[in-house]
Protein backbone atom coordinates (compact mmCIF):
# COMPACT_ATOMS: atom_id res chain seq x y z
CA UNK A 1 0.00 0.00 0.00
CA UNK A 2 2.79 2.41 0.87
CA UNK A 3 4.59 1.52 -2.35
CA UNK A 4 1.51 2.41 -4.49
CA UNK A 5 1.19 5.77 -2.73
CA UNK A 6 4.82 6.51 -3.45
CA UNK A 7 4.38 5.65 -7.15
CA UNK A 8 1.35 7.95 -7.49
CA UNK A 9 3.21 10.80 -5.82
CA UNK A 10 6.15 10.35 -8.22
CA UNK A 11 3.86 10.40 -11.28
CA UNK A 12 2.09 13.58 -10.10
CA UNK A 13 5.46 15.29 -9.57
CA UNK A 14 6.54 14.39 -13.08
CA UNK A 15 3.27 15.75 -14.55
CA UNK A 16 3.71 19.07 -12.75
CA UNK A 17 7.32 19.32 -13.90
CA UNK A 18 6.29 18.68 -17.54
CA UNK A 19 3.61 21.39 -17.36
CA UNK A 20 6.12 23.85 -15.95
CA UNK A 21 8.57 23.07 -18.73
CA UNK A 22 5.82 23.60 -21.35
CA UNK A 23 4.98 27.07 -20.00
CA UNK A 24 8.62 28.01 -19.93
CA UNK A 25 9.05 27.00 -23.55
CA UNK A 26 5.96 29.01 -24.59
CA UNK A 27 7.29 32.19 -22.92
CA UNK A 28 10.55 31.93 -24.76
CA UNK A 29 8.66 31.71 -28.10
CA UNK A 30 7.02 35.16 -27.60
CA UNK A 31 8.34 38.59 -28.54
CA UNK A 32 11.92 39.40 -27.54
CA UNK A 33 12.16 40.70 -24.02
CA UNK A 34 8.66 39.45 -23.21
CA UNK A 35 7.05 42.90 -24.19
CA UNK A 36 4.02 43.86 -26.33
CA UNK A 37 4.42 44.43 -30.11
CA UNK A 38 5.29 47.97 -31.29
CA UNK A 39 2.12 50.10 -31.66
CA UNK A 40 1.19 51.22 -35.18
CA UNK A 41 0.68 54.96 -35.74
CA UNK A 42 -0.25 57.01 -38.80
CA UNK A 43 2.27 59.69 -39.74
CA UNK A 44 2.77 62.39 -42.35
CA UNK A 45 6.12 63.43 -43.76
CA UNK A 46 6.33 67.21 -43.68
CA UNK A 47 7.22 69.17 -46.81
CA UNK A 48 7.68 72.97 -46.58
CA UNK A 49 5.86 75.11 -49.15
CA UNK A 50 4.40 78.58 -49.65
CA UNK A 51 1.07 78.66 -47.84
CA UNK A 52 -1.51 81.43 -48.01
CA UNK A 53 -2.47 82.82 -44.61
CA UNK A 54 -6.24 83.11 -44.51
CA UNK A 55 -7.75 85.55 -42.03
CA UNK A 56 -11.41 85.38 -41.01
CA UNK A 57 -12.88 88.86 -40.64
CA UNK A 58 -16.40 90.22 -40.02
CA UNK A 59 -18.19 92.03 -42.79
CA UNK A 60 -21.52 93.42 -43.89
CA UNK A 61 -23.02 93.41 -47.36
CA UNK A 62 -23.87 96.65 -49.14
CA UNK A 63 -25.39 97.42 -52.52
CA UNK A 64 -22.80 98.51 -55.07
CA UNK A 65 -25.06 101.37 -56.19
CA UNK A 66 -27.99 103.02 -54.42
CA UNK A 67 -30.31 105.67 -55.84
CA UNK A 68 -33.27 107.34 -54.15
CA UNK A 69 -36.23 108.05 -56.40
CA UNK A 70 -37.59 111.51 -55.51
CA UNK A 71 -40.41 113.71 -56.76
CA UNK A 72 -38.99 116.83 -58.43
CA UNK A 73 -42.41 118.12 -59.48
CA UNK A 74 -45.07 119.17 -56.98
CA UNK A 75 -48.46 117.54 -57.35
CA UNK A 76 -50.72 114.60 -56.65
CA UNK A 77 -49.46 111.08 -57.40
CA UNK A 78 -51.92 109.59 -59.88
CA UNK A 79 -50.39 106.20 -60.63
CA UNK A 80 -47.61 103.81 -59.59
CA UNK A 81 -46.17 102.06 -62.64
CA UNK A 82 -43.92 99.35 -61.15
CA UNK A 83 -44.17 96.21 -59.03
CA UNK A 84 -42.47 96.46 -55.67
CA UNK A 85 -39.38 94.27 -55.35
CA UNK A 86 -38.91 93.92 -59.11
CA UNK A 87 -35.97 94.77 -61.34
CA UNK A 88 -36.27 98.05 -63.24
CA UNK A 89 -34.26 99.63 -66.06
CA UNK A 90 -32.78 103.11 -66.16
CA UNK A 91 -35.36 105.52 -67.64
CA UNK A 92 -38.32 103.27 -66.89
CA UNK A 93 -41.42 105.24 -65.71
CA UNK A 94 -42.17 104.60 -62.04
CA UNK A 95 -44.73 107.21 -60.94
CA UNK A 96 -47.09 109.59 -62.75
CA UNK A 97 -47.82 112.92 -61.10
CA UNK A 98 -50.71 115.19 -62.12
CA UNK A 99 -49.25 117.08 -65.09
CA UNK A 100 -52.15 119.44 -65.93
CA UNK A 101 -50.55 122.55 -64.33
CA UNK A 102 -47.26 121.87 -66.11
CA UNK A 103 -48.99 121.35 -69.45
CA UNK A 104 -50.70 124.72 -69.06
CA UNK A 105 -47.41 126.38 -68.13
CA UNK A 106 -45.74 124.83 -71.17
CA UNK A 107 -48.53 126.07 -73.45
CA UNK A 108 -48.26 129.58 -71.97
CA UNK A 109 -44.51 129.62 -72.51
CA UNK A 110 -44.98 128.46 -76.09
CA UNK A 111 -47.47 131.28 -76.74
CA UNK A 112 -45.12 133.86 -75.27
CA UNK A 113 -42.36 132.56 -77.51
CA UNK A 114 -44.63 132.82 -80.57
CA UNK A 115 -45.43 136.45 -79.74
CA UNK A 116 -41.74 137.24 -79.29
CA UNK A 117 -40.92 135.60 -82.62
CA UNK A 118 -43.61 137.72 -84.34
CA UNK A 119 -42.18 140.92 -82.82
CA UNK A 120 -38.72 139.87 -83.96
CA UNK A 121 -39.95 139.40 -87.53
CA UNK A 122 -41.46 142.89 -87.55
CA UNK A 123 -38.40 144.51 -85.98
CA UNK A 124 -36.03 142.79 -88.42
CA UNK A 125 -38.10 143.87 -91.41
CA UNK A 126 -38.10 147.48 -90.22
CA UNK A 127 -34.34 147.52 -89.68
CA UNK A 128 -33.72 146.03 -93.14
CA UNK A 129 -36.01 148.63 -94.76
CA UNK A 130 -34.27 151.52 -92.98
CA UNK A 131 -30.75 150.43 -93.99
CA UNK A 132 -30.84 151.74 -97.63
CA UNK A 133 -32.78 154.81 -96.54
CA UNK A 134 -30.17 155.90 -94.02
CA UNK A 135 -27.48 155.41 -96.65
CA UNK A 136 -29.40 157.76 -98.97
CA UNK A 137 -29.96 160.22 -96.11
CA UNK A 138 -33.70 159.70 -96.52
CA UNK A 139 -34.09 159.11 -92.75
CA UNK A 140 -32.02 160.17 -89.81
CA UNK A 141 -29.38 157.93 -88.36
CA UNK A 142 -31.23 158.01 -85.04
CA UNK A 143 -34.30 156.42 -86.55
CA UNK A 144 -32.16 153.64 -88.04
CA UNK A 145 -30.40 153.09 -84.69
CA UNK A 146 -33.78 152.78 -82.97
CA UNK A 147 -34.89 150.19 -85.51
CA UNK A 148 -31.71 148.15 -84.99
CA UNK A 149 -32.14 148.32 -81.19
CA UNK A 150 -35.73 147.14 -81.49
CA UNK A 151 -34.54 144.19 -83.55
CA UNK A 152 -31.97 143.20 -80.91
CA UNK A 153 -34.56 143.57 -78.12
CA UNK A 154 -36.91 141.30 -80.07
CA UNK A 155 -34.13 138.75 -80.51
CA UNK A 156 -33.54 138.79 -76.73
CA UNK A 157 -37.25 138.26 -76.10
CA UNK A 158 -37.20 135.25 -78.41
CA UNK A 159 -34.21 133.77 -76.56
CA UNK A 160 -35.98 134.29 -73.22
CA UNK A 161 -39.12 132.73 -74.61
CA UNK A 162 -37.20 129.67 -75.83
CA UNK A 163 -35.62 129.25 -72.38
CA UNK A 164 -39.05 129.52 -70.77
CA UNK A 165 -40.37 126.82 -73.10
CA UNK A 166 -37.47 124.51 -72.20
CA UNK A 167 -38.04 125.13 -68.47
CA UNK A 168 -41.74 124.39 -68.81
CA UNK A 169 -40.99 121.23 -70.75
CA UNK A 170 -38.51 120.07 -68.08
CA UNK A 171 -41.08 120.61 -65.34
CA UNK A 172 -43.63 118.75 -67.43
CA UNK A 173 -41.23 115.82 -67.84
CA UNK A 174 -40.69 115.75 -64.07
CA UNK A 175 -44.37 114.82 -63.73
CA UNK A 176 -43.35 111.39 -65.04
CA UNK A 177 -40.87 110.00 -62.49
CA UNK A 178 -38.37 107.59 -64.08
CA UNK A 179 -35.70 105.24 -62.70
CA UNK A 180 -32.27 106.96 -62.47
CA UNK A 181 -30.37 103.61 -62.57
CA UNK A 182 -31.05 99.97 -63.35
CA UNK A 183 -31.47 97.72 -60.34
CA UNK A 184 -33.96 96.25 -57.89
CA UNK A 185 -36.54 98.62 -56.52
CA UNK A 186 -37.92 98.31 -53.00
CA UNK A 187 -41.30 99.19 -51.57
CA UNK A 188 -43.13 102.32 -52.58
CA UNK A 189 -42.93 105.07 -49.96
CA UNK A 190 -46.09 106.84 -51.21
CA UNK A 191 -49.45 105.78 -52.59
CA UNK A 192 -51.77 107.19 -55.20
CA UNK A 193 -53.35 110.43 -54.04
CA UNK A 194 -50.35 111.57 -52.01
CA UNK A 195 -49.19 115.17 -52.40
CA UNK A 196 -45.47 115.20 -53.15
CA UNK A 197 -42.76 117.69 -54.05
CA UNK A 198 -43.88 120.46 -51.71
CA UNK A 199 -40.87 122.36 -50.38
CA UNK A 200 -38.27 119.65 -51.10
CA UNK A 201 -38.05 116.54 -53.27
CA UNK A 202 -40.14 113.79 -51.67
CA UNK A 203 -38.61 110.26 -51.43
CA UNK A 204 -40.74 107.84 -53.42
CA UNK A 205 -38.69 104.61 -53.53
CA UNK A 206 -35.11 103.26 -53.47
CA UNK A 207 -33.30 101.36 -56.22
CA UNK A 208 -30.28 99.20 -55.36
CA UNK A 209 -27.81 97.34 -57.55
CA UNK A 210 -27.27 93.94 -55.88
CA UNK A 211 -25.13 92.32 -58.60
CA UNK A 212 -22.39 92.69 -57.67
CA UNK A 213 -22.47 93.48 -53.95
CA UNK A 214 -19.86 95.18 -51.79
CA UNK A 215 -18.62 93.59 -48.56
CA UNK A 216 -17.44 96.15 -46.02
CA UNK A 217 -14.85 94.39 -43.85
CA UNK A 218 -13.17 95.55 -40.64
CA UNK A 219 -9.82 94.45 -39.23
CA UNK A 220 -8.05 95.62 -36.08
CA UNK A 221 -5.20 98.04 -36.62
CA UNK A 222 -2.90 95.85 -34.48
CA UNK A 223 -3.39 92.88 -36.84
CA UNK A 224 -2.63 95.07 -39.84
CA UNK A 225 0.50 96.39 -38.15
CA UNK A 226 1.71 92.88 -37.26
CA UNK A 227 1.08 91.70 -40.79
CA UNK A 228 2.99 94.57 -42.37
CA UNK A 229 5.90 94.16 -39.97
CA UNK A 230 6.15 90.45 -40.85
CA UNK A 231 6.21 91.38 -44.54
CA UNK A 232 8.96 93.95 -43.99
CA UNK A 233 11.04 91.38 -42.08
CA UNK A 234 10.65 88.85 -44.88
CA UNK A 235 8.76 86.27 -42.83
CA UNK A 236 5.70 86.77 -45.01
CA UNK A 237 5.18 87.98 -48.54
CA UNK A 238 2.22 89.90 -49.91
CA UNK A 239 -0.41 88.09 -51.92
CA UNK A 240 -0.87 89.15 -55.54
CA UNK A 241 -3.29 91.81 -56.78
CA UNK A 242 -6.94 90.87 -57.03
CA UNK A 243 -6.83 88.67 -53.93
CA UNK A 244 -9.80 86.32 -53.83
CA UNK A 245 -12.08 86.22 -50.81
CA UNK A 246 -14.64 83.66 -49.65
CA UNK A 247 -17.86 84.59 -47.90
CA UNK A 248 -19.19 82.54 -44.98
CA UNK A 249 -22.91 82.93 -44.37
CA UNK A 250 -24.61 82.99 -40.98
CA UNK A 251 -25.26 79.22 -41.15
CA UNK A 252 -21.49 78.64 -41.64
CA UNK A 253 -21.98 77.59 -45.26
CA UNK A 254 -19.58 78.90 -47.90
CA UNK A 255 -21.07 81.14 -50.58
CA UNK A 256 -20.26 79.43 -53.91
CA UNK A 257 -19.20 82.60 -55.75
CA UNK A 258 -15.73 83.88 -54.71
CA UNK A 259 -15.14 87.62 -54.54
CA UNK A 260 -12.11 89.84 -54.87
CA UNK A 261 -10.55 92.37 -52.54
CA UNK A 262 -10.84 95.93 -53.88
CA UNK A 263 -8.90 98.10 -51.44
CA UNK A 264 -7.81 98.71 -47.86
CA UNK A 265 -8.51 102.06 -46.26
CA UNK A 266 -5.62 104.42 -45.53
CA UNK A 267 -6.78 105.47 -42.08
CA UNK A 268 -7.90 103.94 -38.78
CA UNK A 269 -11.32 104.62 -37.32
CA UNK A 270 -10.52 106.54 -34.11
CA UNK A 271 -13.65 105.29 -32.33
CA UNK A 272 -13.12 101.55 -32.92
CA UNK A 273 -9.45 101.18 -33.85
CA UNK A 274 -10.44 99.27 -36.97
CA UNK A 275 -9.23 99.50 -40.56
CA UNK A 276 -11.85 99.23 -43.30
CA UNK A 277 -11.47 96.90 -46.29
CA UNK A 278 -13.86 96.42 -49.19
CA UNK A 279 -14.43 93.38 -51.38
CA UNK A 280 -16.72 92.79 -54.35
CA UNK A 281 -18.84 89.64 -54.56
CA UNK A 282 -20.95 88.57 -57.56
CA UNK A 283 -24.61 87.95 -56.82
CA UNK A 284 -26.25 86.84 -60.08
CA UNK A 285 -29.09 84.90 -58.42
CA UNK A 286 -29.86 87.51 -55.77
CA UNK A 287 -29.10 85.07 -52.94
CA UNK A 288 -27.28 87.73 -50.92
CA UNK A 289 -29.07 90.84 -49.70
CA UNK A 290 -27.70 94.22 -48.62
CA UNK A 291 -27.31 94.55 -44.86
CA UNK A 292 -26.58 90.85 -44.22
CA UNK A 293 -23.82 90.07 -41.71
CA UNK A 294 -21.19 87.68 -43.07
CA UNK A 295 -17.67 86.48 -42.31
CA UNK A 296 -15.01 86.78 -44.95
CA UNK A 297 -11.93 84.62 -45.51
CA UNK A 298 -9.17 86.83 -46.90
CA UNK A 299 -5.72 85.68 -47.97
CA UNK A 300 -3.66 88.79 -47.19
CA UNK A 301 -0.19 87.19 -47.20
CA UNK A 302 1.76 84.02 -47.89
CA UNK A 303 4.07 82.22 -45.44
CA UNK A 304 7.26 80.98 -47.08
CA UNK A 305 8.59 77.52 -46.17
CA UNK A 306 5.52 76.76 -44.10
CA UNK A 307 4.07 73.32 -43.36
CA UNK A 308 0.45 72.19 -43.42
CA UNK A 309 -0.44 69.73 -40.64
CA UNK A 310 -3.83 68.12 -39.95
CA UNK A 311 -5.33 69.81 -36.94
CA UNK A 312 -5.65 66.52 -35.03
CA UNK A 313 -1.85 66.16 -35.07
CA UNK A 314 -1.35 69.33 -32.96
CA UNK A 315 -1.84 69.59 -29.22
CA UNK A 316 -2.71 73.15 -28.19
CA UNK A 317 -2.31 74.23 -24.57
CA UNK A 318 -1.67 77.43 -22.66
CA UNK A 319 2.02 76.55 -22.64
CA UNK A 320 2.12 76.38 -26.45
CA UNK A 321 1.55 74.11 -29.42
CA UNK A 322 3.30 70.77 -29.82
CA UNK A 323 3.38 67.61 -31.95
CA UNK A 324 4.83 64.10 -31.65
CA UNK A 325 7.77 63.53 -33.98
CA UNK A 326 9.09 60.03 -34.81
CA UNK A 327 12.89 60.05 -34.67
CA UNK A 328 15.40 57.98 -36.59
CA UNK A 329 15.34 55.34 -33.84
CA UNK A 330 11.60 54.83 -34.31
CA UNK A 331 10.72 56.49 -30.98
CA UNK A 332 8.34 59.42 -30.51
CA UNK A 333 9.32 62.70 -28.89
CA UNK A 334 7.29 65.89 -28.32
CA UNK A 335 8.25 68.98 -30.33
CA UNK A 336 7.22 72.61 -29.78
CA UNK A 337 5.98 74.37 -32.93
CA UNK A 338 4.68 77.81 -33.91
CA UNK A 339 1.38 78.18 -35.77
CA UNK A 340 0.24 81.10 -37.91
CA UNK A 341 -3.36 80.53 -38.96
CA UNK A 342 -5.18 77.65 -40.59
CA UNK A 343 -6.19 76.53 -44.06
CA UNK A 344 -8.72 73.88 -45.12
CA UNK A 345 -8.68 72.05 -41.80
CA UNK A 346 -4.89 72.19 -41.47
CA UNK A 347 -2.70 74.28 -39.19
CA UNK A 348 -0.06 76.42 -40.88
CA UNK A 349 3.21 75.65 -39.06
CA UNK A 350 5.91 78.28 -39.58
CA UNK A 351 8.56 77.07 -37.11
CA UNK A 352 9.63 73.92 -35.23
CA UNK A 353 9.71 71.28 -37.97
CA UNK A 354 12.11 70.37 -40.77
CA UNK A 355 11.59 68.81 -44.17
CA UNK A 356 11.36 65.03 -44.10
CA UNK A 357 10.40 64.65 -40.44
CA UNK A 358 7.52 62.36 -39.57
CA UNK A 359 4.70 63.69 -37.40
CA UNK A 360 2.18 61.44 -35.67
CA UNK A 361 -1.40 62.09 -36.77
CA UNK A 362 -3.24 58.93 -35.70
CA UNK A 363 -2.77 56.32 -32.95
CA UNK A 364 -2.42 58.51 -29.87
CA UNK A 365 -4.64 56.16 -27.84
CA UNK A 366 -2.16 53.32 -28.36
CA UNK A 367 0.75 55.47 -27.19
CA UNK A 368 -1.04 56.35 -23.95
CA UNK A 369 -0.90 52.68 -22.89
CA UNK A 370 2.84 52.36 -23.63
CA UNK A 371 5.77 53.49 -21.48
CA UNK A 372 7.72 56.59 -22.58
CA UNK A 373 10.37 55.98 -25.22
CA UNK A 374 8.59 53.01 -26.78
CA UNK A 375 9.43 52.40 -30.43
CA UNK A 376 6.49 52.63 -32.86
CA UNK A 377 5.64 51.25 -36.26
CA UNK A 378 4.81 54.04 -38.73
CA UNK A 379 2.39 53.85 -41.65
CA UNK A 380 1.45 56.72 -44.00
CA UNK A 381 -1.69 58.62 -43.01
CA UNK A 382 -4.15 59.71 -45.65
CA UNK A 383 -7.23 61.61 -44.50
CA UNK A 384 -7.58 59.44 -41.43
CA UNK A 385 -7.24 56.15 -43.35
CA UNK A 386 -3.84 54.44 -43.00
CA UNK A 387 -2.65 53.43 -46.44
CA UNK A 388 0.04 50.81 -46.11
CA UNK A 389 2.63 51.05 -48.84
CA UNK A 390 1.61 54.56 -49.96
CA UNK A 391 4.46 57.08 -50.23
CA UNK A 392 4.70 59.27 -47.16
CA UNK A 393 5.12 62.40 -49.25
CA UNK A 394 1.76 61.74 -50.95
CA UNK A 395 0.06 61.19 -47.62
CA UNK A 396 1.49 64.46 -46.35
CA UNK A 397 0.36 66.49 -49.34
CA UNK A 398 -3.16 65.06 -49.57
CA UNK A 399 -5.76 67.75 -48.65
CA UNK A 400 -8.16 67.10 -45.84
CA UNK A 401 -11.84 67.23 -46.69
Amino acid sequence: MASQLLIRTSLLSLALLAAACGKSGQTQAGPPGGGMPAPEVGVVTVQPQDVGLVTELPGRLEASRVAQVRARAAGIVQERLFREGSDVKAGQPLFRIDSAPYQAAAASAQATLARAQANLTQARSLAERYRPLVEANAISKQEYANAVASQKAAEAEVAAGEAAVRTAQINLNYASVTAPISGRIGRSLVTEGALVGQGEPTPLATIQVIHPLYVNITQSASEVLTLRRAMEEGRLKRSGDGTQVKVLLEDNSVYPQPGRLLFSDLQVDPTSGQVALRAEVPNPNGMLLPGMYVRVLVEQAKATNAILLPQQAVTRTQQGDSVLVVGGDGKTAPRQIRINGSQNGHWVVVDGLKAGEQVVVDGFQKLQMMPPGTAVKTVPWNNGKPAAGAPAAQAASAPRT
